[in-house]
């Protein structure tokens, strides 16, 4: 269901995948891998659809021929990443959502390394939090829900106490299964196929109205 206008939030915390939530890097990840795919006579469509809100490691291991060296194929995926900015902005809403809310308030939990990380929400002109959950933290990524249960962790706060901005059908079921409120964003699914979530097109709706003394916020969607 979307949310409709009018709805109020209440929580201490926000939660935000990267990719697809707060950063559109649509477009530059599926570059690199559609390169990489192609060069191996690899069927790219075959993996598109699923490889978004994932670790790099856990969509190769699915899609590498047994040929291919993992490790190597994975330096050269991760090092191409790096370079890959162009077309990478701020999912809209973003950037005015994070601005009204304190950084002690909100982490970034990502399936990409902590470098790749930096370099895409530099490349759309976003703060790095103080709080930063990313594939070299876990053991298990998404949909395993370590990732977001590490970032309450860093923050202190219980699952009741957050909510998870998200994307991806892996990291809408690491959200929930570590019990926090999660909201999905339709910015690279039809919302068509987030009828059984709480969803919102982006962040642009999204507004703070309050924040209390003990750092209850409370937000509105407009």
């Amino acid at each position: 269901m979307r949310l409709p206008s009018g709805t109020e939030i209440k929580t201490y915390s926000l939660l935000f995948d990267m990719d697809g939530t707060l950063v559109d890097s649509t477009a530059a990840v599926e570059r690199v891998w559609r390169r990489w795919a192609e060069k191996h006579a690899i069927s790219f469509d075959s993996f598109r659809h699923t490889m978004h809100g994932r670790r790099a490691i856990d969509t190769m291991r699915e899609v590498i021929p047994p040929h291919l060296d993992l490790a190597t194929e994975l330096e050269t995926i991760d090092n191409t990443e790096l370079t890959e900015t162009e077309g990478i902005v701020a999912i809209p809403g973003a950037v005015e959502l994070l601005a009204s809310i304190p950084r002690t308030a909100w982490a970034l939990v990502t399936s990409a390394q902590r470098p790749l990380a930096r370099v895409r929400l530099t490349a759309a002109g976003l703060p790095w939090p103080d709080t930063v959950v990313s594939a070299d933290d876990i053991k298990e990524g998404k949909p395993d829900p370590g990732c977001y249960l590490l970032a309450l962790k860093r923050l202190a706060q219980t699952p009741e106490n957050a909510v998870v901005f998200e994307d991806a059908p892996a990291g809408l079921a690491a959200g929930h299964a570590a019990g926090c409120r999660t909201i999905a964003l339709a910015t690279n699914a039809p919302a068509s196929a987030l009828e059984n979530e709480e969803w919102l097109p982006d962040l642009s709706s999204v507004k703070l109205v309050s924040i209390a003394a003990d750092g209850l916020m409370c937000f509105r969607i407009v």
